[in-house]
Order: structure tokens, then sequence, then C-alpha cells
């Protein structure tokens, strides 16, 4: 077995530095949902606005990550690592002071542009960093952990910035992190440059974002209009364009995009845990939230502190669970956890619009802390299950998965409860609930209680059936765990040699 050498305190100090805007960024995917009734309530936007100002920094993330992990073989991570940080810092001023919706949308879009250039540099740098198997197992188990902390301390920091300023603040937080990274990183991060990468290809770029943004525009159109012609079209149109992109992948001496890898058990089964995992979450939290503090009356501060018990028990389990990983198959670990999900969700297809907030908090501290052990172990999956020379390569189709489940997840259970609560009122009323609530505030009070209350009951129903479909999404997932992930061993099995480490997984 090859003995690599030992980290020492730089790199230590530097994986502080790398996990730092890891945490931003995930916080900046979920730092809106309390921000949401407000921006609702300030730029007055159209329910499809509503949507693509929560998912669109999401989708442009997803959909560039793997192209900025290329450019980054290529030029040098560190490199793209501080373009990125700089691009996210300079729009997220332009957000916070966005004084329209469409403004907004572009400014999030460009934040994503620079999420997609942190996100792939953080987790390959780190692989560079760390040759020590054990050191980069624990400094991989870090870079999972901080994600989980993004997310769960997002609406905390949303809710204290949203009591004392106003929710452009809650963009400004990521300011000082970036410019931090930006003074830090050249001192502290070694540069990497892959010694036989492959260029960028330029048409594998186009179409990686052609597949992928007609199929968010079909449902975006599903949301706002119903089934159309446009909307199925526009699905459609993806599918065929992923298809191309697929076959394209596949000619390329060096290709944007790997495909061979998905041939692994082990690596598709861990991404698709994964994805399955962060669809269900990322609808049901963004519903979860604005429940709150439409339907609850919950200020958003009191919305962040009810959070916090579960996001403790989030990054508990999240440290908990690769030690617990060195004694049981990790594939076990994984479906305990997304198992219990299903349960906080299925308590989630109960509650109701009045003195619901019990029912509502108790299934979600059921079901956020058992997503932490995919979290926390299938990104070590996916990256030990990958050659060492498409380490890279599986560093940012993780990340994809990760940024794109969250998104789709907003884009497709947000959209399920958007079409469920238009369903339940009657023709003339507002697309969101925010909406009708600020409509109600101009009617006599026998009337604007009647019509806040049928608001809050059809809302209510969309979040049920949102999490009815999340538990079966849950569900599958800890299917895929035990059929795909049975036969990886534990983490504290002796390691074998790189050939027989290789032949083990490939065939699991």
């Amino acid at each position: 077995m090859t003995v690599h050498p030992r980290a020492g305190a730089r790199e230590w100090l530097g994986l502080t530095v790398l996990l730092l805007p890891t945490v931003l960024l995930f916080l900046a995917m979920t730092v809106l949902f309390l921000a949401t009734p407000h921006i609702a309530a300030d730029l007055q936007p159209s329910g499809a606005q509503l949507l693509w100002i929560n998912d669109i920094y999401g989708f442009m993330m997803a959909g560039l990550l793997v192209a900025m992990g290329t450019v980054g073989d290529r030029i040098g991570r560190r490199k793209v690592l501080l373009f990125g940080a700089a691009a996210f810092g300079v729009a997220s001023v332009a957000a916070a002071f966005a004084p329209g919706a469409d403004l907004l949308i572009v400014a999030r879009a460009v934040m994503g542009v620079g999420a997609a250039a942190v996100m792939p540099s953080t987790l390959s740098l780190i692989s560079n960093m760390f040759r020590d198997d054990r050191q980069r197992a624990s400094a991989i188990g870090m870079w999972a952990a901080s994600i989980s902390v993004g997310v769960a301390v997002g609406p905390l920091v949303g809710g204290l910035l949203l009591e004392t300023f106003w929710w452009g603040a809650a963009l400004l937080a990521g300011v000082p992190v970036m410019a931090l990274v930006l003074v830090a990183a050249p001192a502290l991060v070694p540069e990497y440059r892959a010694p036989k990468a492959g260029g960028a290809d330029v048409l594998s770029v186009l179409l990686s974002m052609a597949t992928l943004l007609p199929v968010v525009y079909g449902v975006k159109e599903l949301a706002k209009s119903g089934l159309s012609v446009v909307a199925v079209g526009a699905i459609v149109a993806g599918l065929v364009l992923g298809t191309l992109f697929v076959r394209r992948q596949l000619r390329l001496e060096h290709p944007l995009l790997d495909v061979r890898l998905f041939a692994n058990r082990t690596f598709s089964g861990a991404l698709g845990v994964f994805l399955l995992s962060a669809i269900a979450l990322g609808g049901v939290y963004l519903l979860f939230t604005q429940y709150l503090q439409l339907v609850a009356g919950l200020s958003p501060l009191e919305s962040g502190l009810w959070i916090l018990p579960a996001a403790l028990m989030l990054v508990a389990v999240s440290t908990f669970s690769p030690a617990l990983a060195r004694r049981v198959r990790p594939a076990y670990v994984v479906a305990a956890g997304t198992a219990l999900s299903v349960a906080g969700y299925v308590v989630l297809t109960q509650v109701g619009s009045v003195s619901g907030l019990p029912l509502l908090l108790t299934g979600f501290y059921i079901l956020y802390p058992g997503i932490a052990p995919t979290m926390a172990l299938t990104t070590n999956l996916v990256i030990a299950s990958a050659p060492q020379e498409k380490a890279g390569a599986a560093s940012a189709v993780n990340t994809t998965a990760s940024d794109l489940g969250v998104s789709l997840g907003i884009a497709l259970l947000g959209t399920i409860g958007t079409v469920v609560y238009r369903g339940a009122m009657p023709t003339g009323s507002a697309d969101t609930l925010a909406g009708e609530l600020a409509l109600a505030e101009g009617l006599p009070a026998a009337q604007a209680e009647v019509v806040i209350a049928a608001a809050r009951s059809a809302f209510t129903d969309g979040l049920n059936v949102a999490a009815g479909v999340a538990a079966v999404l849950a569900a599958v997932a800890a299917l895929v765990a035990v059929t795909l992930l049975r036969r990886v061993p534990p983490s504290g099995t002796p390691a074998p040699s790189a050939p027989e480490r290789e032949e083990a997984l490939s065939a699991a």
C-alpha cells in the first residue's frame, strides 16, 4: 500500500479557509427561505418569479460545476476558487440592493456562477492537500459536515438578520467570508493544476446547460399554466439534448463529464441516494419555513430559533455517522437515516393549518437528522469509488448532485405545493400565500379572516401532498442504499491495495 506524507498545520489551516465558503454557499441556498415573505411584500414578484428567486442560484451552480471543475484542472484550481469568490461577493451586493424581482433573479444567477467556480475547487483542493488516506477521509468528512452546517444555519442567520435589518442583509452575509478567502487562500492553499488535463469542450458546456434549462423551464410552466404543449415540449427537448450530451462525452478523449464513472455501482448508488434525499428535503424545507411565518405567524427570528434544535441534531448526527460507519457498513447507516426521514415526512402529511405547529415541528425534528448520514458518508464513497486520476471529475459530479438535488426539490415539490394551493383557491386569488395575505389586509375584518383561513388551509394542503411525495423519494433512497451499496465494507476495514480497491468497488 502506498504511504503518503501526512498533512501539517498549514494544510489544516488551509482546510479551514476552504470550509468557510462551503458553509456559506449552502447557507446561501437556504438563507432566503425565511426572507421569501419579505421579498414578496417588498418586490411584489409573481409566483413564478418567487420560485426563480429561490432556485436560480442552485440551478446555475449545478449547471456549471462540471465545466468549472474542468477549467480548474486546466488553469489552476486555486485561480478558479479566487475568481468564484470575487464574483460571488460582487453579485451578493447587487442582489442585496436589487430594486426589482428581475434584477434580483439576475444577481442570484451570477451568485450561482461564482458558487460553481468555488465548490469543485474546494473539494478537489482538499483531495490534493491531504494525501494520507485517513486524513483525507477526515477532511472530506468535515467538508460534508460543513454542507450540513450551511443548510442548517441558513434560516437562523436569515432570521437574526431579518429581525434587525432588511431582507438584503441576508445576502450581504457572504461578502466578508469571500473577502477572507481572497486574502487567506493564496497564503494557505497550494495551487494545483492537473498535469494532463484536457481543455474544456465548449459544445459540451453548452449542451450541459441546454439540457438543464429547458427542463427547469418546463417545470416552471407546469406550475404557472398547468399541462401545456410548451411545458411538455421544453422537458422533452431537455431530455433529447441530454442524450446528445452523453453521446458526445463517450466519444471525447477528454470529456467534460466522464459518464463511464456511472457504470460503477458504488459511484452511481451513492449519488442516487444523495440526489433523492436532497430533492425530498429541498422542497419540503422551503414549504416548512414558509409555514412557520405565514401560517403559524412566527417572526423570522422565532422561526430560526425553532429550527435550531433540528440543526444541532443534524450536525451531531453528521459528526457521529463516520465513526459508526467504521463498524457498520455505510449502506445500513445511510438506509437507517433515510428511513427515519420517511417517518418524519409521513408526520408532515398530517399537519393542519390550525394548531398544527407542534406536529409540524415533531415531523421536522424526526426527518432533518435523518438525512445527516447521507450527507456525511456519500461524498467519501463517491471519491473513493473513482480512480485516482478521475477524482476531480468525481468531486464535480458529487457537488453537482447535491446542488441540483436541493434545487430540483424546490422546483418540483415547490411546484406541487403551488399547484395544490392554486387548485384549492377560487379564481382571481393571488398566486402565493404571501400575496393572498397582502390582499386580505385591505378587506373588512370578517371577510379578511375568511380569506386568510382559506389561503392557509390551501397552503397546508400543498405541504401535506409535497411531504407525501418526499416520503416516497426518501423510501426509494433507502432501497437504493441497501441494494447498490451493501457490499461496501465499513471504513474501519484495513485498506487494500489500489488495484484491489478498484476491483472490489467496481464489483459492488
